[in-house]
C-alpha cells in the first residue's frame, strides 16, 4: 500500500503517497523504446534529404513524452501527513506546488467515516474540531478501506 506509519513514544505518522509505477529505470527503458521505434522509419530514407526533417519531428515526440512524464512525476510528488498525538490530529495535504493545507483535531472527537454513496467509492473523511476533511483521495477504494481499517484502530489507541 502507498502509505506507512512511523511509531515513536509521543506520536504516530502516517504518510500517504500516490502510487508510482514508472521507476527511474523504467523510465530510460520507456524513453529508449519510443525512440528506437520512432528511429525505424528513418532508416529507410538515409542519405535523402528528407531525413533532417523528419529528425525534427522525431526530436519534437521525444521531447514532448520527456516533458509529459516529467510533468507527471511532479504531479505525483505530492504526499499527506497525519500525525497522531495523545492530545492533537494534525493532517498536512502537501501538493507539488502551492500552500500546504492543514487541518488540526482532538483526538478524542475525531471519527473516521468511509461513504459509499460519496463522489467516489469508498470516500474515506476524518471529522472534527468542526470540519470534515478527506483523506487520501489519490488511493484506489480497495487502499481506502484498508487505510480505513487501520486508521479507526490506531485512533481507538491514540
Amino acid at each position: 500500500m502507498p502509505y506507512r506509519w512511523t511509531d515513536t513514544s509521543t506520536e504516530k505518522t502516517l504518510r500517504l503517497w500516490p502510487h508510482q509505477s514508472l521507476t527511474e529505470r523504467g523510465f530510460a527503458w520507456f524513453i529508449g523504446a519510443t525512440a528506437a521505434m520512432l528511429a525505424l522509419p528513418l532508416l529507410a530514407l538515409l542519405g535523402s534529404p528528407v531525413v533532417w526533417i523528419l529528425l525534427a519531428f522525431f526530436a519534437a515526440a521525444i521531447a514532448g513524452v520527456w516533458r509529459a512524464i516529467m510533468v507527471n512525476r511532479r504531479d505525483l510528488s505530492l504526499h499527506e501527513e497525519l500525525t497522531l498525538k495523545p492530545d492533537h490530529v494534525r493532517l498536512a495535504h502537501i501538493p507539488p506546488t502551492g500552500p500546504v493545507l492543514e487541518w488540526e483535531a482532538n483526538p478524542h472527537w475525531v471519527r473516521v467515516r468511509l461513504h459509499h454513496d460519496g463522489p467516489v467509492e469508498n470516500y474515506l473523511t476524518l471529522s472534527g474540531n468542526g470540519r470534515e476533511v478527506q483523506i487520501g483521495a489519490f488511493l484506489s477504494p480497495e487502499e481506502r478501506e484498508g487505510l480505513y481499517d487501520d486508521l479507526t484502530r490506531r485512533l481507538k489507541t491514540a
